[in-house]
């Protein structure tokens, strides 16, 4: 049967998520992590759809979606959101052919570097990144932990916050933060969370300075958060974790990177612990990653 590669529409989306969810819970088990993935309604994959359809692929044959393909742009910087074969198809150059044609929509908007992040153990498509000048940068560790044991550790400085509003001034804050930590705008993404019901969006203050931001999911999960200066990420993070706690939510969880040393400690003294480990990989560094922690590895 001959495959065929298509744009991606958004009534089968959903279904996309589904062979998505499908293939990382079979790559996390086969490598004796547990699943780690849980089928969600592909709202951020909808918001990208009708931003740039240029990033949404399909490869389908007879009917049957094979693989799944999903990146983002924002200012010059590409991002490989997701990139999925079904198990049963793999070996067929089917994962180079979706890489090649949201690779594509790089080419279109002039980026200026390309980036993903993907499983350490995930050794097969880190081959095929660094075939297309992607190369590991970064280790970046999901971390979680139970509500209970989160509340009994608290402790340490905390940061004044407020809720983010959708105001000029508050919009000027994020654009400057971004622009510091990852070097890149990320308005239509904070326009995107801001909407979302379920992610409730905070800015820390020193005085009466702006210093950060942090969102937190109803589900407990943290990120994206950034800081304008690096000692203020112990506290930033401090704060967020006890924000979570006040979810409700029976666990909390966060991705931090490796070179956030202090952010580490605080989750090791928090009775964090890591689940999964992952990878940066980009076509050349970027970002400052101890004012940074990304949202999840579809979002950075």
């Amino acid at each position: 049967m001959a495959t065929v590669f298509r744009p991606a529409r958004a009534e089968e989306l959903q279904r996309a998520q589904e062979l998505v969810v499908r293939r990382i819970n079979d790559l996390t088990e086969r490598h004796g992590f547990g699943p780690m993935a849980a089928l969600r309604s592909p709202d951020f994959q909808l918001f990208s759809l009708r931003d740039d359809p240029d990033g949404l692929w399909v490869a389908e044959a007879d009917g049957e979606m094979l693989g799944f393909a999903f990146s983002w742009v924002c200012g010059g910087l590409w991002f490989l959101a997701e990139l999925f074969v079904s198990p049963v198809h793999q070996g067929r150059g089917i994962g180079n052919e979706l890489l090649t044609r949201t690779l594509d929509q790089a080419r279109k908007v002039g980026a200026t570097n390309k980036a993903l992040i993907t499983f350490t153990f995930n050794i097969t498509s880190q081959g095929l990144y660094i075939r297309h000048g992607l190369f590991p940068r970064l280790p970046i560790y999901f971390f979680n932990v139970e509500h209970d044991a989160l509340i009994a550790r608290f402790q340490g400085e905390e940061l004044r916050y407020t809720d983010i509003e959708q105001t000029a001034a508050h919009r000027a804050c994020l654009a400057q933060i971004d622009a510091s930590t990852v070097g890149i705008s990320r308005e239509k993404h904070h326009t995107y969370l801001l909407n979302d019901t379920t992610t409730r969006g905070i800015l820390f203050y020193a005085g009466r300075d702006c210093i950060g931001y942090a969102y937190v999911n109803s589900n407990g999960h943290i990120g994206p958060v950034a800081v304008a200066e690096p000692n203020a990420m112990g506290a930033a993070f401090r704060t967020t974790l006890k924000i979570a706690a006040g979810t409700g939510a029976s666990q909390v969880s966060a991705f931090l990177p490796g070179v956030n040393d202090g952010t580490l400690s605080i989750a090791a003294a928090h009775g964090m612990r890591i689940t999964f480990p992952m990878v940066l990989v980009s076509a050349r560094e970027f970002g400052d990653w101890t004012r940074y922690l990304p949202r999840n590895p579809g979002f950075m």
